[in-house]
């Protein structure tokens, strides 16, 4: 028994968590790469800055000994005024570069950022695959392990066997709701609806009966098989009405779909009704004594072994299986109450 969310099952993923590890250790030294990009461009905004700061300090002094020009010699004022407007030239050179820097800064940090998360992307499409190889339980229920041709015989699956792809390996059963996959002859589907009650017997059981009702019926034959080509067979699914706690998955069973009722009949073997003709009267042997008179009979509801009698019968009736020989082995059947 097994709860929703259980693992049921685990294929070897080894090579693939082998594959998580290193995926992890990728992104662990990506996200130190990043951080570090972080720093260096922190370390690089800083040192422009106070670049410009000292050009703009530069700036100021080169006015400021402008300023001494008159007390100076010509050759001494020229090189203040270049001096002056080698500052300027610097500190505007400089902050015009502070758009650029920005914008390298950006671009490097975001192709730093993509790459980051392309491989936390991968990461977590190795951890969706390798969590696809852990089979859990979608409900509550009985965890029913398939067969696999071990040998050249079946056995049930077991550890370490190779499954291939769509190879059913188990089923998940809700004890208190089972379904019996069945399948009836083509010649009869006609007379089968969904909806049909029917009774459900177990050869593991054979005194068990538990009501069922037609839920599905196939819409084509059942493929291959082992019988003539020429006979088809057509797949239909009954519902439990009632449990029992033997029923396990799995077991044979045999199942009788009631087509129609007719309550408190005389019922009495098919095979005890005869006609002389396709259209006249059916009739049945009915011993009286020793002997066996003809007795006319209506009949009702009939199935391929029974069928209701009418009028003409009682129940406790014995009525001959074959016309009367009047010899030691004539064969006899009794008609029943039901």
């Amino acid at each position: 028994m097994v709860k929703k969310g259980d693992v049921v099952a685990e294929f070897d993923r080894q090579n693939m968590l082998n594959r998580l590890d290193d995926f992890r250790a990728t992104i662990a030294q990506a996200e130190a790469s990043f951080r570090n990009l972080q720093a260096e461009q922190e370390v690089t905004r800083k040192t422009h800055e106070h670049s410009i700061e000292v050009a703009k300090g530069a700036v100021e002094k080169a006015r400021l000994d402008m300023k001494t020009a008159p007390v100076r010699s010509q050759i001494d004022t020229e090189r203040l005024k270049l001096a002056l407007e080698e500052a300027e030239a610097r500190y505007k050179q400089l902050l015009a570069e502070v758009k650029f820097v920005r914008i390298s800064e950006q671009s490097q940090l975001r192709v730093a950022e993509l790459e980051l998360q392309q491989a936390r992307n991968e990461l977590r499409r190795y951890e969706s695959n390798a969590e696809r190889m852990v089979v859990r339980a979608p409900m509550d229920g009985m965890l029913v392990m398939q067969n696999i041709i071990r040998g050249g015989e079946l056995s049930p699956i077991q550890q370490g066997d190779q499954l291939y792809p769509g190879q059913m390996f188990a089923q998940i059963v809700d004890p208190s709701s089972m379904v019996v996959n069945a399948s009836i002859n083509q010649v009869d589907v006609e007379l089968i609806r969904v909806g049909q009650k029917a009774r459900v017997r177990f050869d593991a059981y054979p005194g068990l009966e538990l009501p069922a009702h037609v839920t599905a019926v196939g819409a084509i034959t059942k493929p291959g098989g082992q019988r003539a080509a020429y006979y088809k067979e057509v797949p239909i699914f009954l519902r439990l009405d009632q449990m029992d706690p033997r029923v396990i998955p799995d077991l044979s069973v045999s199942a009788d779909i009631i087509l129609d009722t007719a309550p408190e009949s005389t019922i009495a073997p098919l095979a005890s009704i005869f006609r002389d003709g396709p259209k006249s009267e059916p009739y049945a042997w009915v011993r009286v004594g020793n002997t066996f008179e003809k007795r006319p009979v209506e009949l009702g509801l009939e199935n391929n072994i029974s069928v209701a009698v009418t009028k003409g019968l009682r129940a406790g009736d014995v009525v001959a299986l074959e016309p009367p020989r009047f010899g030691p082995k004539q064969q006899i059947a009794g008609v029943r109450r039901q």
